[in-house]
């Protein structure tokens, strides 16, 4: 039997958020996986840190994500681009939108250059640890890093978001899990968690004793906790998503006017309703599948598009080939091409509740940690933190 401070059960983004905080901190850790590696919601993402859409206490988990993100990348050697993320604009209730953002975010505001010049602008303000990713982020666009997308005539605008990241999902996970393994974690890959007691995680390859231990295991919650499940109304959200071939560079994340429907921040954004009513009634079945159009490029120049959303609580294992048509002849519009070479294709889940992050304690010394929101990648390590805070005072 071993013996470690932590226990933390699953290997994806959160799980691993909490290993590298507590290693950090000193303690020992173990972390137990049931598949041979992570292969769930952490390596089928767009690999993008959307830190400025988000708003409430998800912002400050996400500029808190943003700071590891960064050393992570540095000590792990994963790839990362600090690109920022383009929202584009497409009609005029959106470019209001974009205004209206401008006003409680660092962005900055970009015309079309074929209706005028690149008339840039600053707007809020920034810390100090944030100035150098903005003036690297603002002297890569006078050299277009969009692939000339901006020049689509049907793009009236967009608003550069200069602190997002990208990564790429299928290797950075991964990386963060070697980097640990090197600090000292343990890690019991193919291992099934079989129960969580006080100090004690029994597991099918035997048991671990411990201090506290986090369950981190996204959309399975309810496999471990099923009334802490039902009372926080966790269901599954399947994503449809595709991999597809593009021969340019497009540096920045793109997001689009269904976007905006599907982050927070927006939310508070007046013109938003326009965005929403005109959207239900031009597209209304974008709208009914949950649909965010937007895409990231990953290293080898393809991009990662999507993607809609269907909520259950268990995922239907039939696929329709609808949602993917409608995904990529959209994505097709915005790019201005007239079809698009599908290289991938899968469906990612997550776990979905009305409360973007779930923290319970189903036993003494034990934290049930998922985010309920789709913005892991984003915010799990800005979470991660708060967590340890709370549960070191009980160990």
């Amino acid at each position: 039997m071993t013996s470690v401070d932590l226990v933390v059960v699953g290997a994806g983004v959160v799980g691993l958020a909490h290993a590298w905080h507590a290693v950090r901190r000193g303690l020992s850790v173990a972390v137990v996986e049931r598949d041979e590696h992570a292969v769930g919601a952490s390596v089928r993402n767009f690999g993008h840190g959307c830190f400025t859409a988000q708003d409430g206490v998800a912002f400050s988990y996400a500029m808190a994500a943003r700071v590891e993100w960064l050393t992570l990348a540095r000590e792990a050697g994963f790839w990362l681009r600090e690109s920022g993320s383009l929202v584009v604009a497409r009609e005029e209730d959106e470019l209001a939108v974009l205004e209206e953002f401008a006003e409680v975010r660092d962005v900055e505001l970009l015309n079309n250059p074929t209706r005028g010049s690149f008339n840039k602008r600053r707007v809020g303000s920034l810390n100090n640890a944030n100035v150098g990713s903005l003036n690297n982020a603002r002297a890569g666009l006078f050299n277009d890093p969009t692939g000339g997308l901006l020049n689509n005539p049907s793009i009236l605008g967009a608003a550069h978001l200069p602190l997002d990241i990208r990564v790429n999902p299928r290797e950075a996970v991964h990386a963060i899990a070697r980097l640990l393994k090197d600090r000292g974690v343990t890690f019991h890959w193919s291992t099934n968690v079989l129960t969580v007691e006080p100090g004690l995680v029994r597991t099918s390859r035997g048991e671990i004793r411990c201090r506290a231990t986090v369950v981190a295991v996204g959309h399975d919650v309810d496999r471990f906790f099923p009334e802490i499940a039902e009372e926080r109304d966790v269901q599954r959200c399947q994503l449809r998503m595709l991999r597809v071939a593009h021969g340019g560079v497009i540096d920045p994340a793109v997001l689009t006017g269904f976007s905006m429907l599907r982050y927070d921040a927006f939310a508070r954004c007046p013109s938003i309703e326009k965005v929403r009513r005109r959207l239900t009634h031009d597209h209304p079945e974008l709208v009914e599948a949950g649909l965010n159009l937007m895409f990231t490029q990953l290293p080898d120049g393809s991009l990662t598009i999507g993607d809609t959303h269907h909520y259950s609580r268990t995922v239907d294992p039939y696929r329709t080939e609808d949602l993917d048509d409608l995904v990529l002849t959209e994505t097709a519009r915005l790019l201005g091409v007239p079809s698009l070479h599908v290289l991938e294709r899968w469906r990612g889940v997550y776990a979905s509740a009305p409360e973007p992050f779930l923290t319970a304690t189903p036993v003494p010394l034990t934290r049930a940690v998922s985010v309920t929101s789709g913005i892991g990648m984003t915010t799990a390590l800005g979470l991660a933190p708060a967590v340890l805070d709370d549960l070191l005072q009980e160990m």
